[in-house]
């Protein structure tokens, strides 16, 4: 069902993080890679992990949103084997032009991924686009209801399926039948799931704009994910996220329950985030019950 969603072939993995090291796993000894300074933190300790193994030779990281800056990394010598893009990031929600950096990457004979997990592929096909691989967190929007830990990554080369497959088997991160079938009963509400979602967090990204507490808001414009940077700094972030009742204050996101979550807490998180961040993942809960708790939090962070 994935594989036909995005247009390829799709292997699940155990993880999110099985699937995207299987991915890294391409990379040849001694490789260079190309990084977004802002991603899953997880998938960015993991290069650090290679780069200082001696596994990688350098990784590189660049503002995925500024085209110019990326072909630029991509071009340098030595060239890359692999260049990772999210689109929108992780939680910056920078949105990458995957068309045209697919085109400079394959330029050099270099692999273009892209983690589709916040868009899905409801909001964006990468591989239309000119990706090799599309990686998910099954775990978030695909499955939906906070209960499955899941990856996948999708493909339609036929060599690079095999390889991906072959990972999975000696590194024993195949899934687990169960996770699996509720991911595929979850991918069947998806569309109705990210609809409501998105409708409510436009309506919230517009009205947090205007919020005398909030300093900025960051969203593309689609998908269910709204970052707020709140005015009074780290404290004051801290106080909005633990002042909510009906958002949870916890990681994760893609679920039907609305979760809010301070990201620099997380000690493997970018520099590049700021510490007053607060990550919004809109459930599927009435709008205005979402903003009446939100509101009520900022007000009381003055």
């Amino acid at each position: 069902m994935l594989g036909s969603l995005e247009g390829g072939c799709a292997l699940v993995y155990a993880s999110g993080m099985a699937a995207i090291a299987a991915v890294f796993a391409l990379v040849p000894v001694g490789g260079v890679v190309v990084v977004p300074d802002n991603a899953y933190n997880t998938t960015l300790s993991l290069a650090d992990e290679l780069l200082a193994s001696g596994r990688l030779a350098e990784v590189r990281r660049v503002d995925v949103a500024d085209t110019a800056a990326v072909t630029t990394a991509v071009r340098s010598e030595p060239h890359p084997q692999l260049v990772w893009l999210e689109s929108p990031t992780n939680p910056l929600l920078d949105v990458a032009d995957i068309t045209a950096l697919a085109d400079a990457t394959h330029q050099v004979g270099a692999i273009v991924v892209c983690d589709n997990t916040f868009a899905t592929p409801i909001l964006q096909q990468p591989l239309t686009l000119g990706a090799d691989v599309v990686v998910h967190s099954v775990t978030k929007y695909l499955s939906g209801h906070s209960d499955v830990v899941l990856g996948a990554a999708c493909a339609v080369d036929a060599q690079l399926l095999d390889r991906l497959r072959t990972h999975r088997t000696v590194h024993g991160s195949i899934a687990g039948p169960f996770e699996t079938w509720l991911a595929l009963r979850g991918i069947r509400t998806l569309p109705l799931r990210l609809e409501r979602a998105g409708r409510s967090a436009r309506v919230l990204a517009d009205r947090l704009i205007g919020h005398p507490q909030v300093e900025r808001v960051r969203y593309p414009g689609f998908g269910a994910i709204v970052s707020i940077e709140v005015a009074g700094g780290l404290d004051a972030a801290d106080r909005v996220a633990g002042a909510t009742r009906l958002w949870t204050n916890a990681t994760s996101l893609g679920g039907v329950e609305s979760l809010i979550e301070r990201r620099r807490r997380h000690a493997n998180e970018p520099t590049t985030v700021p510490v007053n961040l607060l990550r919004l993942s809109v459930g599927v809960e009435d709008v205005e019950d979402l903003w009446t708790d939100l509101e009520r939090a900022l007000d009381g962070a003055r």
